[in-house]
Parts: C-alpha cells; sequence; structure tokens
C-alpha cells in the first residue's frame, strides 16, 4: 500500500479510527481483533522501520491470515487467543501506543456458513469464533434448561419473549435435535412469526447465543482493564461497538476514569479523585456516506479515550463527516 491509501475492503469506521488512534511511526499498537486485517493494514501503514504492530484473534483462520499477508515484516507480531489476555503476552506487556478493539462478529466469520454465525446461510450450529476451543451453540442448546436459555435470550439479546422460544426449544429437541442453523432460525420464526420483513425474528437470538458462547462481554470487561493497564501515557484507546450492551461496558469504562464519581453527602470527606482516562469526542458514528456504502455501520460506535499520565499535546478528535471528507 502507498503511503496514505486506503485498503480496497475498508473496514468499519475505517478513517475515524485511524485519526482516533493517532499513529506515530515509531509506535507500538494492537489491532485485538484482526479479522481481515484492514485497520491493521491502516496502522501498518503509518509505522516507520521502528514501529510495531501487535496483531490478536480468537479465530486460528484470522491469525492465519494475519501470518499471510504480514510474515515477511519483521514489524508484525501476532498472536492467537482473546485480546482479554492481552497484557499476558510480554509484546504488549512492554507498553503500547494505542490499542484498538472491533467487536463483534466478523464479515468472513458471517460469510462463511461452516462457522454457524448467519441465520441467512445453513450451516452447523457452531457460533464459536475460536472453533477448537469452548462449547459450541448445539451442544449448549442440548444440554441447557429452559431457564437458562430464556435468561441468555433475554440477558444478551433483550429478545422479549424469551420464554416462549426457550420453552419451544426443549419442547423439540428430543424429537428432532437443534444441528443447523437453519433449524434454530426456523423454530424462532415460528414461534415470533415473520415480522415486517426488515429484521429477521431470529436476529436478537442469534446475536444472544452467539455473545453467551464467547463470553463476549466478559472478554470486552477484562479486555478494557488490561489495556489500560499496558497503555503508555498519551496512549490511545479505540473501541468499536455494534450493540447497545457493548457499548454501554465501553461507555461505563472510559466514564469511571475519566470522571470523578458523584459526590456521597454521607461521606464527611470527599476521596480524591485522579482520572487515568481522558474520554477524546464521546459517542462517534459512521457517515450517512459509509452506511450507504456498507449497511453493516449503520449500527456501529467508535469510541476513543486517551490514557493520562505524562504531559501530552491536546490533538482534538474530528467530527464524524470530517474524517471522512480528509485524506486519511
Amino acid at each position: 500500500m502507498r503511503p496514505g491509501t486506503q485498503p480496497s475492503h475498508l473496514p468499519v469506521m475505517w478513517a475515524q479510527v485511524m485519526d482516533g488512534l493517532q499513529v506515530r511511526r515509531d509506535g507500538r499498537y494492537l489491532d485485538g481483533t484482526f479479522g481481515r486485517g484492514g485497520h491493521a493494514r491502516g496502522v501498518l501503514d503509518r509505522l516507520g522501520p521502528d514501529g510495531r504492530l501487535l496483531v490478536m484473534d480468537k479465530d486460528p483462520e484470522a491469525i492465519a491470515t494475519a501470518h499471510a499477508l504480514f510474515g515477511a515484516d519483521g514489524r508484525v507480531a501476532a498472536r492467537r487467543g482473546s485480546f482479554a489476555g492481552l497484557a499476558e503476552w510480554d509484546e504488549a506487556a512492554a507498553g503500547l501506543d494505542g490499542v484498538l478493539f472491533d467487536l463483534g462478529v466478523s464479515s468472513p466469520q458471517l460469510d462463511v456458513a461452516e462457522r454457524g454465525f448467519s441465520f441467512g446461510k445453513d450451516g452447523p450450529l457452531d457460533m464459536r469464533m475460536d472453533p477448537e476451543s469452548g462449547e459450541s451453540a448445539a451442544n449448549w442448546l442440548a444440554r441447557a434448561d429452559e431457564r437458562e436459555i430464556a435468561d441468555v435470550l433475554w440477558t444478551y439479546g433483550e429478545e422479549k419473549l424469551s420464554r416462549k422460544i426457550a420453552r419451544t426449544i426443549v419442547a423439540r429437541r428430543d424429537d428432532e435435535p437443534l444441528l443447523r442453523t437453519a433449524q434454530l432460525a426456523d423454530l424462532i420464526s415460528s414461534v415470533l412469526g415473520r415480522g415486517d420483513g426488515k429484521i429477521h425474528p431470529a436476529t436478537r437470538s442469534f446475536q444472544a447465543i452467539r455473545i453467551f458462547i464467547n463470553r463476549e462481554l466478559e472478554d470486552l470487561e477484562a479486555g478494557l482493564d488490561a489495556a489500560l493497564k499496558v497503555l503508555k501515557p498519551g496512549g490511545r484507546l479505540a473501541v468499536i461497538s455494534f450493540h447497545s450492551l457493548e457499548d454501554r461496558i465501553v461507555k461505563q469504562f472510559i466514564n469511571r476514569h475519566a470522571k470523578a464519581p458523584p459526590g456521597n453527602r454521607r461521606m464527611p470527606v470527599e476521596l480524591p479523585f485522579t482520572p487515568d482516562l481522558r474520554d477524546l469526542g464521546g459517542a462517534l458514528r459512521a457517515t450517512p456516506q459509509e452506511v450507504k456504502d456498507n449497511p453493516r455501520a449503520r449500527s456501529a460506535v467508535l469510541r476513543v479515550a486517551e490514557k493520562l499520565g505524562l504531559p501530552h499535546m491536546d490533538v482534538p478528535m474530528p467530527r464524524a463527516q470530517d474524517a471522512q471528507e480528509r485524506p486519511a
């Protein structure tokens, strides 16, 4: 790639992420959700010969792609695993100038029916980001009781008819084990009806089961703590979320470390508060043009924060519309 160019496959909010990270040529950066490597390419394009790019992903196929793309580049190191454990990697523990998390399921995972993430493509009911670790969705649905299934659908998918769906799953699974994505999608549709056709009735349930199977929210909380631990003063944290549960965790994390807690009249003396982070711009969203070009960007929310400590330069975050107008 020529300096300043964009990859042919643009990941969500690519320009805003590059502006948010403010990549330094000699800096050390970690992409905790490599996927196809679109954001990683942008970071690497801005690094000089002394820069360092670390990439992580649970998905072995994503790490294989990273080795294929960047294996010959001595500035890049790849590690298979969840970003929840990034601080355990010596390369990251040495200190980072930027950390990026692009949350949720990646486009390659959705596009391949055999991964079991998509209700629109029939495949094995798996949903594991790491297909060699943990329990598949099919195995969990075969053993979980009605209450556990309903709790997962409500907690992680905010599915109003979670109990009815769970009851139907338990009633039918003995006669016909749920082994395929199409089976589960059809079952949910039979409970909820087809709706208005804009959103598939299985959307919330598939999201909920995927989040639960992959421990996505628990990993996010651990990953945010780990990122704060290894970021150098002045380093940037950038997180892209795709639904309210993720974004709420990220927002609360930044606020907790950037703003003093509200006063308590019952406390005789207020405890001193020293912020660890500076919030840069609040919730940023994709431009109308990006949403038109990439519908997946419609629900994306980017939040960027800066690690405090040593003096830093005030670099204002661009408005979302400006990020696309200026050359990256």
